[in-house]
Formats: C-alpha cells, structure tokens, sequence
C-alpha cells in the first residue's frame, strides 16, 4: 500500500507541472525561513549616501529613501509575507468548513441558517468584504489577517457545502446511519475524504490569493505597519518612486507573483497525487472470531421480526402535506421473505428507508404500530435505535458503488460495523471481514478487502454489500433493488446468496423490485404497491397465475416471456401514476383500470381480507382475472 502511494507521488512531481511547482515552492519556504538569518541586518542598514540608487553589483533593486537594499528587504519580507498569507487561508478554511459542514453537523434547522449565511456572504466580492473586515478589526497584521480570513471563508464554505451534500445523498451514508455512526465520525470519515480533492485545491489556490490580498491592504496601509514591512508595504513604497525607480516596485511586485504561483501550481500536484487514496492502510487478518450472538427476541417464533401498522410518510409542500407512503401494514417473521413491488414511484424504497429510520427532515414518518425485534422504534432513545438497527437491520441498496466509500477499502468498510457496535479491537474487526467477504464467495478474500472498490466487479460490489450487512449477524436484511443493472449470471449468484443467508440464519428479508418474476422466485409473500400503499397482499405463488388485484395482472402481463408473440406489441399499462400531490379521489388505479366504475372513482377501496390469506383493495376483485389476460409462462423463474 505505501508503495503505491509512493509512486503516485513520485509520478505527480515528477510531471513538468510538479518540478515546477516543486521548485517555486520550495524557494518561496526556504526563503522564509532562512532569508532572515543571513539578509536581516543588512535589509536594516541605513545608508544616507546611497538613497535611491539604481541596480548595481552591491544593491541588484537599488536603494529605498533611506538607502537600504531593496533586494534584502523583498528576501526577508518573505517570512512575515508567507506567515500571514498561511495564517489567513487557514482561518478561513476552518471557518468555511464549519459553515459548509453545518447541515451534517448540526441538522437541517441549523444548518439553514449557516446557508442563509453563507450565501449572503458569497453576494459581496472577496475584496469588498476584506476591506470592511479591515475596517472593524482596525488596521495591522492581525486585523488584516481577520479581515482576509473570513473574506475567503464563504467561498470555500460555498464549495464544502456543494460537495457535501453531494457525497451526503449517497447510500453509503445512509449505510453509516443505519450502523449508528455520529455525525461528526461521519463527516471525518465519509464527507471529506470524498471531497478532500477539490478542497486542497481550493486551499491553495487561497493561499496565493491571500498573497495577493494582503499586498493590497498593505499598499492601502491597512496591512502590516512599520517599523514591519511585507511584500505588500515594500511595493507601496516602491510605486512611490516607479518614475524615477522602477526597480523598487518591480523586485516585490515578482516576488508576490511568483509565490502566489507557487502555491497554486503545488495545490493542482497536491490533488493529482491525492487521487483516491484510502484514509487507512491493510490490517494483517488474525484468527477469525465467531460471530456475535442474534437478539433474543429474533429467536423467538411466536412474536414477528417486523411489524408494520398504518405507517405513513409525509413531506411539506407549499403549505400542505405530501403522503407518498400510506396506510402501509406488513408483518414479517423470522426467515420469511416478503417482496415488495411496483412501478417506480410508488413508494417501495421510501417504505424500507421508514422502517430503516432513515426518512431525513423535513419528512415524517408516523405509525400506529412500528416494532422490530419488540421494539417500538416509533419513541425511546435514539442511541438504542441506532444500535438495534446497525446490529440486526442490514440494507442492500441499489447501486453498490454509491453504496460503498469511493476513499477506504473495502475492509475496513466492513470492519467498521463490528468496531462501532460491539467494541471489537482492530485485529478481529479485520478478521471478521475477511470471513464475511469469504462468506458471500469473493475469491481471495484476504487480499480482496485490502482493494478499493472500484476495483471490484459490479457482482462482487453487490457480494461485499451483503457481506457488510451481515458483520454483526442480522435478523433482517432489506434489499432495495439489488439485482438491477447486473447481467443475468450475476444476477442469479446474488439471489442465491441471499436465499443461503436467509435459509441457514432464519434472517428475514424484506426484497424490493419492480420484476415480478424475480421477486415471485425469492419471495413467500408478496405486496403489491401503488400510489404509495399497498393494493395487494398475496402468496408468491399465486401472484404469476392468480393475482385479483387489475394494476397486479397488468405489472405480470408485462413481463414477456417465452411465450410471448414476437409479432405484437408488448403489453403495456396505459397512462401514467398520480402524482402524490394530486391523487385523485377514489381508487387511484382507477383511470388506468378496464373495470373501473363509478364506486371506484368516488371510494377508495380499503384493504381487505380475501379468500383467506389474502388482502386486496378492489372493489371488483372477483372480476379481476378477465380484465388482463393470465400470465402463462414460468420465464424468468429459476427451475433447478
């Protein structure tokens, strides 16, 4: 691992730009350092015969009015120059990385205000708010610093912010949420090193820019104040004179350009090398520990794993209330699997992120019954729900690469749910990892969670998922969708693997898709949704064959198969879903349904129970099986 890291450095400065940038910056430090040290006194002598002499083999700037070396000044004006140009960029990334990070650390409320603030801020240019930071901190190096400071800070607080909350939206953070990561492990830990790139190279570019800046408060002689003297201070002196001593002003006026170029070119080498590099290098596997004990109450047979009763999901808008999921009820046991379908938009992944606790503000998530395990997760601590469900929920989502941390290996990914919650040392945790990774048939596991993971294949991404969530031995694993977008062969794989997890552990699974056949092949039971609640409740087996729901037999008629007619069209459903903002009164299937009435139009039909084991909100469910043809095809579904 370091000597990857080692080449990829070696390759950034070796490039033109990094010798550049290498060289030019490196002059720029070492002056500042050790330019005091040999050029001070001399920078300090008086000479009153030599005032204002030009370029010479003794003075290569000439003389100032009182005779000293230009050229010696400009070379130790460089340390206090860099010292304040440093210190200002870096009371300004501090502060601009409090206010863009304020909504993940503080929450949507607070978080706004810091917004607000941030985006009044950016209105006024940089300059303007340096100056009027100059202003009320009074004139000096320290009021200067302030000044320029908190001038840079809304801009980069702008682009943290931006970049946050992009990284934020990604399902690994929401995976972190689940396993009860804080806020602020979060944000050190799955924020930043995902935006730490752009950042660098906005830190630096500041720096040269905070060069600049401060020659300009100081030629205004709002900046450092004699007897000091900066780049700045020495280039206001030296325009003075430009008639009758342009060298005076030109040797400071190259120094400030050459540094603040220094320090941009060194950011653009900087962000090349950081590239992807993981926080965190491999950890040696020891021996593999067993894995944690399930819950008391998961063993029991008589109680459900998961309870569900009328639950609702709201949102704001405009004043009124926006219910994409309701009256929702389900009941799942341990080991069952219960599938969940529908058309995009109804409302099945937005049901699992409530039950997950993970609906963030301004949405709300009600219920009259919300039990996992026994526990109501409706009220008590939020510490206690954050441990039940990182330790006995795990959730597959969609899309594994947004699922999994572009910036740490895999490992550690996984390692880091058993860290969390069960206080395991450093060792296990990795061991247990491994194990899990070799668990869901990742070949070479060992050296597998040693690799990032875009250097696994969309299948074993999808794997590695699973294999986090089952770090800490669930009861019940969600999967939202975790087939699409792999071929069939992969496909495959990972259904058998989820049936193996589910068979051998008696975890639950709560599966969402939008295909039919898929989930009548791992499912016991199915749910039907649309328009945000459910419409059909039925055994898998008689979902392809015997459904009496019409949007049911619409969704399998779909589906072609091998029996279907090349010649025709495919079927369709006609028309679109109803918005959630404007559901129509009555059924909301209704102006897509062949039976639709009059009663339909006018009563939402509830869901009730029918022919036993069954639940069905129609109010011609007898009638069902005439309005779309059966479904007459096993295609799809897996025979061996």
């Amino acid at each position: 691992m370091a000597g990857g890291s080692s080449r990829r450095w070696g390759r950034a400065v070796r490039s033109p730009l990094g010798v550049t940038a290498a060289v030019l910056l490196l002059a720029v430090l070492l002056l500042a350092v050790f330019a005091p040290m040999g050029w001070q006194a001399r920078a300090d002598a008086v000479h009153p015969a030599d005032i204002l002499q030009g370029p010479s083999g003794d003075h290569p700037a000439g003389t100032d009015l009182l005779g000293r070396d230009i050229f010696a000044r400009v070379l130790v004006a460089a340390r206090l120059s860099v010292e304040l140009a440093l210190a200002a960029t870096g009371l300004g990334v501090l502060v601009g990385l409090l206010l863009g990070t304020a909504p993940l650390l503080l929450g949507r409320r607070a978080g706004r205000w810091a917004g607000a603030l941030v985006n009044v801020a950016v209105a006024f240019p940089s300059l303007l708010l340096a100056l009027f930071f100059a202003v009320v901190f009074g004139v000096g190096a320290k009021g200067a610093v302030l000044a320029i400071g908190l001038a840079t800070a809304p801009a980069f607080a702008r682009l943290t912010q931006t970049m946050a909350a992009t990284v934020a939206g990604r399902d690994f953070i929401a995976a972190a949420r689940i396993a009860g990561v804080g806020r602020v492990r979060i944000l050190l830990r799955h924020v930043l090193p995902n935006i730490a790139e752009p950042l660098v190279v906005a830190a630096t570019m500041a720096a040269g820019s905070a060069l600049l800046a401060f020659a300009g408060l100081s030629f205004l002689g709002l900046g450092v104040q004699a007897p000091g003297y900066d780049w700045g201070r020495l280039l206001g002196e030296g325009l003075a004179q430009i008639y009758i001593h342009p060298a005076g002003a030109l040797a400071p006026a190259v120094a400030v350009v050459l540094a603040a170029m220094a320090f941009n070119l060194a950011g653009e080498v900087v962000a090349r090398a950081i590239g992807l590099r993981s926080a965190e290098s491999g950890t040696p596997a020891g021996p593999v520990t067993a894995p944690p004990p399930r819950a008391a109450a998961a063993t029991e047979p008589a109680a459900p794993l998961l309870a569900v009763e009328n639950l609702r999901v709201t949102f704001p808008s405009l004043g009124a209330q926006i219910s994409p999921v309701r009256e929702v009820s389900l009941r799942l046991r341990p080991g069952e699997a219960v599938g969940i379908v529908g058309e995009s938009g109804s409302g099945k992944s937005l049901t699992a992120l409530a039950i997950a606790q993970l609906v963030a503000a301004p949405g709300r998530v009600d219920a009259d019954r919300l039990e996992f395990l026994g526990a109501d997760l409706r009220g008590g601590g939020a510490a206690a729900h954050r441990r039940l469900l990182g330790t006995s929920l795990a959730m597959v989502f969609q899309d594994p690469m947004t699922s999994l941390n572009p910036t740490h290996r895999v490992g550690h990914q996984l390692a880091e749910v058993v860290r969390r919650h069960q206080g395991a040392d450093r060792r296990s945790a990795w061991a247990r990892a491994v194990d899990r990774l070799h668990a869901v048939r990742i070949p070479a596991a060992a050296r597998r969670a040693r690799q990032l993971p875009h250097e696994f294949s969309g299948g074993m991404r999808q794997r590695a998922m699973i294999g986090m969530g089952l770090m800490a031995s669930p009861a019940l694993i969600i999967a939202d969708e975790p087939t699409t977008a792999l071929d069939v062969t992969v496909q495959r794989e990972v259904l058998r693997l989820l049936e193996n997890i589910r068979t051998a552990d008696s975890v639950g699974l709560l599966f969402i898709s939008h295909d039919v056949t898929v989930v009548a092949q791992v499912c016991e039971r199915v749910l039907v949704m649309y328009a945000g609640r459910i419409v059909e409740d039925l055994p898998s087996g008689a979902l392809l064959q015997d459904a009496r729901h019409p949007y049911t037999r619409a969704l399998v008629a779909a589906v072609p198969g091998m029996e279907t007619d090349r010649d025709r069209p495919l079927a369709v459903i006609p028309g679109r879903p109803p918005d959630p903002a404007r559901l129509p009164s009555g059924c909301a299937f209704a102006p897509r349904c062949p039976l639709a009435t009059e009663v339909c139009r006018e009563q939402d039909p509830p869901l009730a129970a029918y022919d036993g084991d069954r639940r069905v909100a129609c109010h011609h469910a007898d009638l069902a099986p005439v309005a779309v043809a059966p479904y007459r095809t096993t295609a799809g579904r897996d025979e061996s």
